[in-house]
């Protein structure tokens, strides 16, 4: 998009609002030959192993039914096929990194960005393409990194919730940074009625603020979605706080009371997250994540076969 703005309808208010609501901006990267089902099919075919993963989804809630599975040597065509007739989402991440062609478009981006709003001041950025089946979800959870993401196919429904106790504690923060785990935050249906809701279509991007829970509910289409993910000076420290905090509850059995992000006691803990983060018990912690429970099958495009687990 050389010479172009990413966004088309860009307001002096939206500087303002940034980090403080939800914010839904209309771009054009929904019409780059990046993003057609060919280009798609010749990126799963190279896509690294460590970079992907393939969820098959259970019923809404039921965390157990969050299945990670493998292509089982599907192409990219049999694999977009598969996603079409199942209940799959695929997230291609760090295609930024992956991909010169995406690295160079997500800096456009993030160029466009910090020049509109120079107090922003991104210090790191990444992104991850999802391609997903008609009426899959992505349930209710958290990140900790800055978040947006871009609606490039398909419609899907997204709901968005205060970034404040009882959607999402401090506590339930700390708990997602020392197991690495965005999903284990408690949801209640009634949560819904302070929800900031978008119906999604190509062209349009939605912006939460940090750490606001959100859920997504794919309507009748496949869809891709380019998610995207930065750091500022200020998310940064309240991560490396959340981590530190979560290794005194977890680790150390102690409860944590303060999170500030400046001062003495913030800087003991950036040295307590920095010498603990990658020590066996941090390990051990980050051993939660999903095992590989299946692979798409050959044979009947949207079906998944069950692999023996050690």
């Amino acid at each position: 998009m050389q010479n172009e703005n990413v966004f088309s309808n860009w307001n002096s208010r939206y500087e303002r609002l940034w980090d403080r609501q939800p914010i839904c901006l209309e771009h054009g990267l929904n019409k780059l030959e990046l993003f057609s089902p060919d280009s798609l099919a010749e990126l799963i075919d190279r896509y690294p192993r460590e970079h992907y993963s393939i969820i098959a989804m259970g019923e809404r809630d039921n965390k157990r039914r969050w299945r990670e599975g493998d292509f089982g040597g599907l192409s990219g065509q049999q694999v977009l096929a598969a996603i079409a007739n199942g209940r799959f989402w695929l997230n291609l991440r760090c295609i930024d990194r992956v991909d010169r062609r995406f690295g160079e478009l997500l800096s456009a981006v993030f160029r466009e960005l910090n020049d509109r709003m120079p107090d922003l001041k991104t210090l790191h950025y990444g992104a991850g393409l999802l391609i997903s089946s008609p009426k899959a979800e992505v349930y209710y959870h958290a990140d900790l990194p800055g978040q947006a993401l871009f609606q490039l196919s398909g419609r899907k429904r997204m709901y968005v919730y205060p970034a404040s106790p009882p959607f999402i504690t401090a506590e339930q923060l700390e708990g997602i940074a020392f197991h690495g785990l965005e999903l284990d935050v408690a949801y209640q249906p009634w949560f819904d009625d302070y929800a900031r809701i978008y119906d999604l279509e190509p062209g349009q991007m939605v912006y939460w603020p940090n750490n606001a829970p959100h859920r997504v509910e794919n309507l009748d289409t496949v869809n891709v979605s380019l998610t995207v993910n930065f750091t500022t000076k200020p998310i940064y420290r309240r991560q490396l706080v959340y981590l530190a905090n979560g290794i005194l509850r977890h680790q150390l059995g102690w409860t944590p009371r303060s999170r500030a992000t400046s001062g003495l006691l913030f800087w003991s803990k950036a040295v307590l997250q920095k010498t603990l983060r990658n020590n066996r018990w941090m390990r051990k912690a980050q051993e939660l994540r999903r095992p590989i429970e299946f692979k798409l099958d050959r044979s009947a495009p949207g079906g998944a076969v069950d692999l023996k687990l050690a």
